[in-house]
C-alpha cells in the first residue's frame, strides 16, 4: 500500500491513520514488528522525527508495544475491543478513514 499523503492536515496524522489501517487489515499481523522508524520515514519520504511522532501515539494508543531489544511490535488490543463490540474489519478501517 503505497504512502499518499493530503496538504489539508498534518503529515503524522495521516501516517498514524495509514498505519492503523495497515494493522487492520492484515499487512501488519498482530504480533509482528515493524519496520524501524528509519525504514518507515525512507519508504514515507517523511522525516524521521514526524514518523517516531506518528509511532509514539501508536504505542499511547495501545496498537504497538515497544521491546528494548525487538524493536516496536504490533498488538491487536483494539481490533479485539473493536470485533468484541461488533464491528467488522471492514467498518473498523472506515472508522479509522474518518478520524473517530
Amino acid at each position: 500500500m503505497p504512502w499518499k499523503f493530503e496538504s489539508d492536515r498534518p503529515i503524522y496524522a495521516q501516517i498514524l491513520e495509514q498505519i492503523k489501517e495497515r494493522i487492520i487489515v492484515g499487512e501488519y499481523p498482530p504480533g509482528s514488528r515493524l519496520p524501524s522508524v528509519r525504514e518507515l520515514a525512507t519508504e514515507a519520504a517523511v522525516n524521521p522525527n514526524t514518523m517516531q511522532r506518528a509511532m509514539a501515539e501508536l504505542e499511547r494508543e495501545g496498537y504497538v508495544v515497544t521491546n528494548r531489544t525487538t524493536g516496536r511490535t504490533v498488538t491487536q488490543k483494539y481490533i479485539e475491543k473493536m470485533e468484541q463490540l461488533g464491528f467488522s474489519r471492514e467498518q473498523i478501517v472506515e472508522i479509522i478513514k474518518e478520524g473517530k
